[in-house]
């Protein structure tokens, strides 16, 4: 399994976050601007999940990456991989929210998405691979 460089996953955060919460921002001026943000937030979660190689993030860090020199370690790609499903689920759930209120949609979307991207980004705190981690050892303490 190939390994990866962990500072790319944080960047990918620390731009979800400001995204996030801008549109969180924006959302309480106007209830549209919020779903549209959250919207962008769905899109690149998708990419994400579904064509990782492609999606902007990555390229972003292949422009960056020689200029910050080799990572102190590398990790399982498995983690972060959840935790952009995580995410994905969280703005698909929060657009689902704003079909019925719009507001109430964005705001939590969008705010639930800020907490654990900036907590990733800002803290090194990956909320979606602690889960995965969870997951994993109760999945193997079930299987005992």
């Amino acid at each position: 399994m190939q390994r990866i460089d962990p500072r790319a996953p944080r960047i990918g955060a620390g731009i979800t976050s400001l995204i996030s919460l801008s549109g969180f921002v924006l959302a309480q001026l106007d209830a549209g601007l919020g779903i549209f943000m959250l919207s962008i937030v769905f899109a690149l979660f998708a990419w994400g999940v579904f064509a990782p190689a492609t999606h902007p993030y990555s390229m972003l860090f292949k422009v960056l990456r020689p200029r910050l020199g080799e990572p102190e370690y590398l990790e399982d790609p498995r983690p972060p991989r959840f935790a952009q499903q995580v995410g994905l689920t969280v703005s698909t759930l929060g657009l689902l929210v704003a079909l019925v209120n719009p507001l109430t949609g964005s705001l939590v979307g969008l705010g639930v998405v800020f907490v654990a991207s900036a907590l990733n980004a800002y803290f090194d705190f990956c909320l979606g691979c602690v889960m995965y981690l969870r997951i994993k050892r109760l999945q193997s303490a079930l299987a005992r």
